[in-house]
C-alpha cells in the first residue's frame, strides 16, 4: 500500500527511520523555492526514488514540496518493490500444440 493510499483508508503507518521518497510529477513550472528544495532533496528526474533519514529538516523540506512528492516508510517501499518484482517475474512460454493432421482429401 502506498503513502497515498494509507492515507486515505486512515491504515496506520509504523515510524520508520528512514524515508523513500519519489518524485510523481514534474519540476516544470513550480517555484523557484520548489525546486530548489527538491534539488537538496536530490530529486531531479520524475519517478526517481531517494532515501533520506527522518529528521524534523528532512519533513520540513517535504512538508513544501508535498503535492510533487509520495513518501513512504520502508516497509512500505519494500512491500512495493517486492510487488514488482512478482509482476516483472518471467512466466513460462505459452505452448501451444498443433495437431499434425494433413487434410483429407486432398488431390
Amino acid at each position: 500500500m502506498n503513502a497515498f493510499k494509507a492515507f486515505k483508508a486512515q491504515a496506520p503507518v509504523a515510524w520508520s527511520s528512514n524515508l523513500y521518497i519519489t518524485l510523481v510529477r514534474g519540476m516544470p513550472g513550480t517555484r523557484k523555492v520548489h525546486r530548489r528544495t527538491l534539488e537538496l532533496l536530490r530529486l531531479r528526474k520524475c519517478n526517481r526514488t531517494v532515501m533520506r533519514s527522518n529528521t524534523p529538516t528532512i519533513r520540513g523540506m517535504l512538508q513544501q514540496v508535498k503535492r510533487l512528492v509520495v513518501i513512504e516508510t520502508e516497509e512500505m517501499y519494500n512491500a512495493r518493490k517486492e510487488n514488482d518484482a512478482k509482476h516483472r517475474a518471467l512466466r513460462p512460454p505459452l505452448v501451444i500444440g498443433h495437431s499434425s493432421t494433413s487434410p483429407s482429401g486432398s488431390s
